[in-house]
This record gives C-alpha cells, sequence and structure tokens, in this order.
C-alpha cells in the first residue's frame, strides 16, 4: 500500500512519518494508483514503489482537476478524494510513504 500523510510545505521529509508526528490520511493500492495516472489525475512520474511529496498547490490543483474533468463519482477518485480533502482543509500537502 501507498500511505498518505499530511505534511507542511516547509517541513522535511522524515525517514518515517512517526518521527515528527505527521497525520495518516489514508491509502491508495497499486491497482488504483495506477488507474489514476491512466485519468491524467495523478502524474506518471510519481512510482508506486518510489516515496514521493505533492505540495499544497499540487492538492490543490489535484482536487480542481478532478471537478474539471467531472470525475467527482469516479471510484478512484473516490479513493483519492478524502486523502486530497484533508491535506485541503490542513492547508497542507502530503507524503506518500510505499510499504
Amino acid at each position: 500500500m501507498l500511505d498518505f500523510y499530511t505534511i507542511a510545505d516547509y517541513q522535511m521529509k522524515p525517514d518515517f512519518p512517526e518521527k515528527i508526528g505527521l497525520e495518516f490520511a489514508g491509502q491508495l493500492d497499486f491497482k488504483t494508483l495506477n488507474r489514476l495516472q491512466q485519468k491524467g489525475i495523478i502524474a506518471q512520474q510519481f512510482d508506486y514503489h518510489t516515496d514521493f511529496r505533492l505540495d499544497t498547490v499540487m492538492t490543490k490543483q489535484t482536487l480542481q482537476l478532478i471537478s474539471d474533468k467531472r470525475l467527482e463519482m469516479d471510484a478512484d477518485v473516490k479513493r483519492l478524494t478524502p486523502i486530497l480533502d484533508l491535506a485541503n482543509s490542513k492547508q497542507s500537502g502530503l507524503v506518500a510513504y510505499s510499504d
């Protein structure tokens, strides 16, 4: 699974999210991430097997993209939206850890 945690843009990414008390935001499996990439919601540059980060601007842009493409009811998007919504409500970015 790919585990997402909220993180402020100014914070350095720790090796382990527990080190600095990052808030767990949700998970995506490999197939879901792949389908979201095929739909153009998540960029191809992000690899399931490698940790990556989305800053605050990217999380907001992704939510806007979902709205623009009218994909709110898509099953894969429904798995991603709560993760993005939490980051947006905290005005933070996300860091994804591959486990």
